[in-house]
């Protein structure tokens, strides 16, 4: 179990050198978030399709 300065010390870092993300999603749109969430790591796999996205507007 994480001790009080450790949790502190973790919000500190995570305020200071991260940026978080949301999104939501209509239920029209649930196929999209099923999808998502069926990935290994959600995160790993948006970030990847960014990444994809970049480089073909790179290209262009």
């Amino acid at each position: 179990m994480a001790t009080d300065a450790q949790k502190r010390a973790t919000a500190k870092y995570q305020k200071e050198k991260t940026r978080q993300l949301n999104v939501r999603f209509f239920e029209h749109e649930y196929d999209l978030l099923e999808w998502a969430k069926s990935q290994e790591s959600t995160a790993a796999y948006v970030k990847r399709l960014i990444r994809e996205d970049m480089e073909r507007a790179k290209d262009e």
